[in-house]
Parts: C-alpha cells; sequence; structure tokens
C-alpha cells in the first residue's frame, strides 16, 4: 500500500446475477395472478392491473443479464457509472469484507432521500481504497439495507 495513491478504478457488474428458474417464473406467476384477482374481487381494478404490471415487469427484469458498470473512487470522490459523489456529500463510508458476494464499499450520502452508494469492490484493491477515503471520510460500521438483502435473497 502506498500513500501516494490518487485513484482506484475498475468495472464490476452492476448487481450479482443468478439464473432463475422455470419454478421462479411460475411462483412469480401466481403470486402475481392470485394478487391480481384478489384486487378484482374486492373491486380494486386499478390495483389488480398495477399488480399484473408489476408481475411482467419484474419477470423481464429478473431475465436481463447486469451491464458492466465503471466504478472509480478518486481524490474528487466517489464515481459509479456517469455519477460522480464528492466527498463534501457523504457522511461516512466502510469497507464490508465480510461480505459473501467479496468485498464491497458502503458510503453513506448526506442527501436525505438516498440511500447507502453500495460499490462491489476487487480485493487487490481494498487497502488502496481505504487508503484513499480515510483521509476524506470517517469510517463507520454500516451495513446493506433490508431491501438490498431481501432482493438477494429472491434472486436480484
Amino acid at each position: 500500500m502506498t500513500d501516494d495513491v490518487k485513484a482506484v478504478a475498475w468495472e464490476a457488474p452492476e448487481h450479482n446475477h443468478c439464473e432463475k428458474t422455470g419454478d421462479w417464473f411460475w411462483i412469480l406467476g401466481i403470486v402475481t395472478v392470485v394478487g391480481a384477482l384478489t384486487m378484482f374481487f374486492f373491486g380494486n381494478f386499478l390495483f389488480a392491473i398495477l399488480i399484473l404490471i408489476a408481475g411482467l415487469t419484474i419477470g423481464l427484469v429478473a431475465n436481463q443479464e447486469p451491464t458492466l458498470t465503471h466504478f472509480a473512487v478518486s481524490t474528487r470522490g466517489l464515481r459509479v457509472g456517469n455519477s460522480l459523489y464528492p466527498y463534501s456529500t457523504l457522511e461516512c463510508f466502510y469497507i464490508d469484507e465480510d461480505n459473501l458476494a467479496g468485498p464491497q464499499l458502503l458510503a453513506r450520502s448526506k442527501k436525505m432521500f438516498m440511500s447507502l452508494i453500495v460499490m462491489p469492490i476487487p480485493e487487490e484493491y481494498v487497502d488502496d481504497i481505504e487508503s484513499i477515503l480515510e483521509v476524506r471520510l470517517p469510517e463507520e460500521h454500516l451495513e446493506e439495507p433490508l431491501a438490498h438483502k431481501l432482493l438477494e435473497i429472491f434472486g436480484f
């Protein structure tokens, strides 16, 4: 680890993709149809249509392969794709090396409606990223949001 590291950049899939089986799609279809029929039975036709559209959309999105996204940690801030998050907009960071999918960087934003920024990081860059961040942001234990963990359990 050197102290003169100015930036670290890499590419990674935007999320961990797991192949869905036919059973997964059958369960999605059954839950969608039952939910829509229940709403039709209670006379809530608009919500029933919304459930059908949501089920169809989830099925289409779940089958797509993740695209490669450019990530970077520099002296200016964190970059995810085309978005730059300057250090002045961030509160703290945490590097979770115990995640089952591999190490990841979590950063909390000062913005009210923004959740954590979660970036998968290659193991060989962990020390360099930590050396860049520790002089710019305080380190605080952060965990993935519950919604993020639930989506991973359901295969997203």
